[in-house]
């Protein structure tokens, strides 16, 4: 592991494709670092984000964020994808008054497209962004991060049922 941070080097999402395998390895923990150390003071979901850090690093180290877009049905496991997407300075006011939510939330960044935070609904979310996507003939993936109870809503079960009937091109991550 080289003894150079490399969290703080992040911009943005694009930042993650000019590193190496072993340094992506480093940025995981990285992350895993700063979420304990900032959750041990401001609160939060712990144990939901460090079981994603690598699944979020490999989400926008493939796709191509803010361009494609992913939904996190469980907002809260979002806090790798705050710290990935320009906002490593505010995270240590998460949750706090007038800091970062501990959910996607579009007024934070570009990066957030829908409000979530554990309701079942990023698969309906991510079929109404597919429809538009297709019906305003754009070439952008859609990607639904699904996990954590996700699918005991109701809601989702509706989804994949429309998902199955229109076939849009769209990927959901079981986590």
């Amino acid at each position: 592991m080289s003894p150079e941070k490399i969290l703080p080097t992040i911009r943005g999402p694009e930042d993650l494709k000019k590193l190496s395998i072993k340094e992506l390895a480093q940025l995981a923990a990285e992350i895993r670092a700063r979420i304990i150390e900032t959750v041990s003071r401001t609160g939060g979901h712990l144990a939901s984000n460090l079981g994603v850090v690598e699944l979020t690093l490999a989400l926008h180290y493939v796709f191509d964020s803010p361009r494609d877009k992913i939904v996190w049905d469980v907002g809260h496991q979002c806090y790798t994808h705050k710290l990935l997407t320009g906002r490593q300075k505010e995270f240590s006011r998460l949750r706090q008054f007038d800091g970062l939510l501990g959910y996607p939330c579009r007024e934070e960044s570009e990066h957030d497209v829908y409000n979530t935070g554990h309701a079942s609904t990023a698969l309906s979310a991510a079929l109404g962004l597919a429809v538009a996507r297709d019906r305003n003939r754009e070439n952008h993936n859609v990607i639904a991060v699904v996990g954590d109870g996700s699918l005991t809503g109701g809601v989702a079960y509706e989804a994949l049922n429309q998902i199955g009937h229109l076939r849009e091109r769209l990927i959901i991550v079981l986590n």
